[in-house]
């Protein structure tokens, strides 16, 4: 249980990381550029996200720091930093996130490391633990969670639609994000504004949550009533819709956008600055020796509770 607190809040953050969408409401990211009054026409607009698009998409990688806040009652409110490499087409990921600020527990437990390494391979998501995580796990401080793997051992078919979905969504990138605001009836340029040092132009748009999951092809699994609910219980939750920021070089590529998540629980807002375009990124996953499977771990805790309860259930005084 201690290990998995440690591992709470950094798979939290690379679900939120790899597959952020930017909703919030239409209000959020409302800011005036600091450039001049001549604005893009809707046709210029969209020439320049789509050459943002192309050249994103085929650059694959990528350097990103990222500032993560979330508020609310959530228990890993506070801020997080994240730096490091990312890449899409295939999703790939090795970045370091610096012990959140605020969040609970934070820097009083003295388990957790102040710097935790995350790696995105092959639909599989490893977290480096530290060392007290190896004391507990006979030398195995990284943690493996591969997620396709999961849903397929629990033979739930459902499970596994969901679980394929989510690992589609997580192909997410600076591209697929320029997608979905070209999709937006309002997009517009909002100005000119330094990013940096850098010059670049400020775009924004806004979809609905029904729009939203007409765009995401990933939600092409569900039938029209799971569709149907999906919206339903994000209209319920309080989601109005998605709003997206980015700002655009005069290389053509996006360096820097604002997202945003808000749900009843409280909001998750994430501000990410790209850089070096076609970096090269070669994700190794950790020794063997040092990583234990989180779904075996599960299943061996399961099998000996299940031990336990059998050994128990007719002794006297069990309660069974």
């Amino acid at each position: 249980m201690s290990v998995w607190k440690r591992a709470g809040i950094p798979v939290v953050t690379a679900a939120v990381l790899v597959g952020a969408a930017g909703c919030q409401d239409g209000d959020a990211g409302n800011k005036k550029a600091t450039g001049g009054p001549e604005l893009q026409s809707r046709d210029a607009v969209t020439k320049v996200v789509q050459a943002a698009y192309k050249k994103t998409a085929e650059a694959k990688t990528a350097k990103v720091s990222m500032t993560m806040t979330m508020s609310g009652s959530a228990e890993a409110a506070g801020t997080m930093e994240l730096s490091g490499v990312m890449g899409w087409d295939p999703t790939l990921m090795d970045m370091t996130m610096k012990a959140p600020k605020g969040m609970a527990g934070a820097g009083a437990d003295a388990a957790m490391p102040e710097q935790i390494r995350m790696k995105w391979l092959d639909d599989a998501m490893y977290m480096d633990l530290g060392t007290k995580a190896a004391e507990e796990m006979d030398g195995k401080r990284w943690m493996k969670m591969d997620l396709g793997a999961m849903a397929e051992a629990s033979g739930d078919k459902q499970l596994q639609k969901q679980m394929t979905r989510g690992l589609e969504d997580m192909n997410q990138s600076p591209a697929q994000q320029l997608a979905l605001l070209l999709d937006s009836p309002n997009l517009k340029h909002v100005g000119s504004q330094k990013v940096g040092g850098v010059e670049a132009q400020h775009y924004k748009g806004t979809l609905t949550f029904q729009d939203m999951v007409k765009s995401n092809k990933s939600l092409d699994v569900l039938t029209e009533k799971e569709r149907k609910e999906l919206v339903d219980q994000a209209e319920k939750s309080g989601i109005k819709g998605y709003d997206t920021e980015v700002w655009v070089d005069e290389a053509g590529y996006p360096v820097k956008m604002d997202l945003g998540m808000t749900m009843p629980q409280g909001t998750v807002k994430i501000t990410a600055n790209y850089s070096d375009y076609g970096v090269k990124a070669t994700v190794v996953a950790p020794p063997a020796a040092e990583t234990f499977d989180f779904m075996k771990l599960m299943e061996e805790l399961g099998a000996a509770g299940s031990a336990g309860t059998g050994a128990g259930a007719g002794s006297p005084g069990s309660g069974a």
